[in-house]
This record gives structure tokens, C-alpha cells and sequence, in this order.
């Protein structure tokens, strides 16, 4: 059986992918490998296009009766996450004056914004565009995800806030959670835990070889320097991403809770793989 599987052209993504993408796990399922950003790859699964997909969690409230998700290769941002960004330093209380380039609005960037700042004036940009439209003065102010998170300093820019840690302020130290990857729910429950078993086992390699499941990640780096992709896929590729556990789930739960509190998003009941 063929299974496709998405995930983004990232260095953590890839780093977790490594050992499924060179054979080193034996399964009998076929994976093919369907490279999308994030936002495409969320819109894809409000369709329910692909067997096997990362997603937003941000998105779960939208295909929770869909997808269910695996306790296998979440990202969450421990203390840390996505942050806003300019040119000049900008007072917090004064953020709602100006408008602000977020990464597309299924994001769970865009949502832990919305939950910071909920009458936020946004701009929605590709997220690799974003930092060099703030350089560039063409927006005030950016949200910045993924390697820009390491980079904006490199590019002169300040750190306004760091929405990971102003989440873990509000929760009482839980994790921000970004990205999970989930397994269609129509499948047959057997092949299901096949998906699972193999992706855990994909991760554990990679794991247990950083240098090789580095080097295949690093061809996805978007052309930062070994030293940035290896900090980037350790924030991200971590003991919460092997089995992300209850603390995993309380904080996706409390993330879409609280989303759904505000009116951001529907009510919706996450369907774990247990």
C-alpha cells in the first residue's frame, strides 16, 4: 500500500523523514514523499487530499472529525516559538497600531498571535518572504516562523516578543504546539499503527544518527549554515517529538481550547492515535 505523505521542505522535517526517505525502516507500507509549506499542506487537510500529513495544530480545529493525530513527531516550542520582529523597537501595548506580516492564517503562529494580541491588523505573506519585507521597511512588523526564528538577529532586526515563552507564561510552563502529524481516520485502523510504528522508528534513527539524518536535513536548509540547521532541529526535534506524552496533548488541547474561547476557531474534540 502506497501512503503519501506530506510534510514541509524543512531541515526538521527532513531530519525526522530521513531514515523513512533512504529505506532504513522496515514496513511494508510505500511512502511517497510530498513536499508542500505548511499552509498548502493545511489546506490540503481541511480536503482530507493525503493519507499521512504534517499540519498546523492551529488547523486541527477544522479537521478533528478527519485526521487523528500521532503522539509521533509533534513540534512544539518549549519556552520558545515564533516571534515578532522589526526594524526599530515597538512597545508591546502599541503592537495593535500597526499591521503585522504573519505566515498564513491557518498557522498556529497566527493563532497564538490572534490569542496574545486578538485585535491584531495582519498581513498574510509566505513565511520566507516575511524578514526581508520587514529589512526592507515594507511592513512594520513581522511574525516570524521556522529558521527565521535563529536568523532576524543576523539581519539586524529586534525581538519584540516571543510568543513560545509568553504562551509557557500563560500556562504554567506547557509547551507551545505547532506542528503535529496526523493519519487519516478512514484508514484501516491496522495500517494506521503501521504509519505510526514506522514514523516513530523514522524519528528514533534519526535521532541516534544526527549526523547522517543531518546531512540529508541539511539539503533542505534554505541555505542557513550547518551551525543554524543543527540549533533549529534541536529546538524542534526533541524528546517531545518521539511521543509527545499527556503534557503533548494537555497543550493542544489547551491551545484549541482557548482559540475556540476566544472565537478564533470552532469547538473541536482532537482525535490521538494512542
Amino acid at each position: 500500500m502506497t501512503i503519501r505523505l506530506g510534510h514541509s521542505p524543512d531541515a526538521d522535517d527532513a531530519f525526522m523523514f530521513w531514515a523513512l526517505a533512504e529505506g532504513r525502516v522496515d514496513t511494508p507500507l510505500q511512502f511517497e514523499h510530498v513536499l508542500r509549506d505548511i499552509q498548502t499542506l493545511n489546506e490540503w487537510a481541511r480536503r482530507g487530499e493525503l493519507e499521512f500529513t504534517a499540519m498546523s495544530v492551529h488547523n486541527l480545529a477544522y479537521v478533528a472529525d478527519r485526521y487523528r493525530v500521532l503522539n509521533q513527531g509533534g513540534s512544539f516550542g518549549d519556552g520558545y516559538g515564533p516571534r515578532l520582529v522589526a526594524r526599530e523597537p515597538i512597545p508591546l501595548e502599541r503592537l495593535h497600531e500597526y499591521p503585522i506580516a504573519v505566515p498564513g492564517y491557518l498557522t498556529s503562529a497566527y493563532l497564538a498571535l490572534r490569542l496574545f494580541l486578538p485585535d491584531v491588523h495582519t498581513i498574510e505573506m509566505p513565511f520566507d518572504a516575511i524578514m526581508p519585507a520587514v529589512q526592507r521597511g515594507e511592513v512594520p512588523i513581522g511574525l516570524l516562523i521556522h529558521e527565521g526564528q535563529l536568523t532576524h538577529q543576523q539581519a539586524g532586526l529586534h525581538l519584540l516578543l516571543d510568543l513560545g515563552a509568553w504562551w509557557a507564561e500563560q500556562t504554567g510552563g506547557l509547551p507551545l504546539p505547532l506542528g503535529v502529524n496526523a493519519v487519516r481516520a478512514d484508514l484501516p485502523e491496522a495500517v494506521q499503527r503501521e504509519i505510526a510504528r514506522a514514523f516513530r522508528e523514522s524519528i528514533r534513527l534519526g535521532l541516534e544518527n544526527r549526523e547522517q539524518a543531518m546531512r540529508y536535513a541539511l539539503q533542505f536548509g534554505r541555505g542557513i549554515d550547518p551551525d543554524t540547521a543543527t540549533q533549529f532541529v534541536a529546538m524542534y526535534v526533541n524528546a517531545l517529538t518521539l511521543d509527545m506524552g499527556e503534557r503533548g496533548r494537555q497543550a493542544i488541547r489547551e491551545f484549541l481550547a482557548r482559540g475556540a474561547a476566544a472565537g478564533i476557531v470552532p469547538r473541536a474534540t482532537v482525535q490521538f492515535l494512542s
